[in-house]
């Protein structure tokens, strides 16, 4: 496993400070749900995966000074904490998937004494981030059929193990590559504003020793033009029933270069992250962040004071452009209106 970007750890959830890297590999402990939904907001983690894990174990550990409280008044709290967790960012869908796996536990097994279902509940969370850790391995072995030796593999942002609990989602088709003896590079664009690409993605790639370059975002099409990239792979937040992809802000722009390019554009992501609730692209919600990212980013400001900023975190991506998906049920290719439905449950 490249690295371990989140833990349990008996009444406290363990992880990564994603926003420390890659000048310090810092681990901190989280107990409340404020807590956990600062880090969530704040980027300390991040990865739709991720996030869904870090919800189930986040409302675990909140709930673990109530182990002792009368049912109703754990209950009471459960709802509380729950509603607080799922709302913490808004697009991605595992998130609210976690929660609502933990809801539906609480709910079959109200009868439980308070200890007994905080128990289980414990269980149902470490379920999830032992899934979780599958999906990956098996997202990555999905994509083998299609990454020949050598192969020049560009992604954006960071669908890695510090997205997920494992192998990540993107990086897991480079990792199991890079350990079939494959030899392929990968090209990580910086993605801009918050540089998850350059500051993350880089960092465990150079972690795991597959070979890695980085670009600036408005290299990408002089990369594809010189012929150095020979497919690209990203991640997702949320994936719409008819395969439109929101992810990371300027995938939607890497999709239409691949395509001008003649290059095939490929998304990674486990079943969690498909929402069939949601038929098309057009309604999946785009969270919005501070205007600040944009204007100080890492350093000194970088446009004049009072100017107005658009800062959409995600951008959907329409499903015409993805050549495939790679989950862990296989790989997906078009027509989406009938590959899709293996993933239904």
């Amino acid at each position: 496993m490249p690295v371990e970007t989140i833990a349990w750890e008996g009444s406290h959830v363990r992880m990564i400070d994603q926003t420390l890297l890659p000048g310090a590999k810092v681990e901190i402990e989280i107990r409340t749900v404020p807590e956990m939904v600062e880090a969530i907001q704040s980027l300390r983690i991040r990865g739709a995966p991720a996030l869904g894990i870090a919800g189930a174990l986040g409302l675990v550990a909140a709930l673990t000074p109530h182990r002792d409280d009368p049912p109703n008044t754990f209950r009471e709290r459960f709802d509380e904490y729950a509603g607080a967790l799922e709302v913490a960012r808004p697009t991605a869908v595992n998130l609210k998937w976690a929660i609502d796996r933990m809801r539906q536990v609480a709910d079959q097994h109200r009868e439980m004494a308070t200890q007994a279902l905080w128990e289980r509940l414990e269980q149902e969370a470490l379920e999830i981030l032992d899934e979780d850790r599958e999906m990956c391995r098996k997202i990555g072995e999905s994509a083998q059929q299609v990454i020949l030796e050598n192969a020049g593999i560009l992604t954006h942002c960071n669908a890695g193990g510090l997205a997920t609990s494992g192998y990540g989602t993107a990086l897991a088709c480079a990792y199991v590559a890079h350990e079939q003896g494959k030899n392929v590079r990968v090209f990580a664009d910086e993605t801009r504003p918050l540089l998850q690409g350059s500051r993350l993605t880089t960092w465990e790639l150079m972690e795991s020793g597959v070979d890695v370059t980085l670009i600036c975002d408005d290299m990408t099409a002089a990369t594809m033009a010189k012929g150095d990239v020979d497919m690209v792979i990203v991640g997702a937040d949320r994936i719409a029933a008819n395969g439109d992809t929101a992810n990371k802000i300027g995938t939607y722009g890497v999709a239409i270069l691949a395509k001008e390019h003649g290059i095939p554009f490929y998304v990674a992501a486990p079943r969690t992250t498909f929402d069939f609730d949601t038929p098309t692209g057009a309604g999946i919600p785009i969270e919005e962040r501070a205007s600040e990212e944009v204007t100080h980013g890492f350093g000194p400001t970088t446009a004049p004071a009072g100017v107005k900023v658009y800062s959409p975190a995600f951008d959907v991506t329409p499903a015409r452009y993805v050549a495939g998906f790679f989950t862990d049920a296989g790989f997906l290719e078009p027509p989406y209106e009938t590959s899709l439905n293996a993933l239904r449950s």
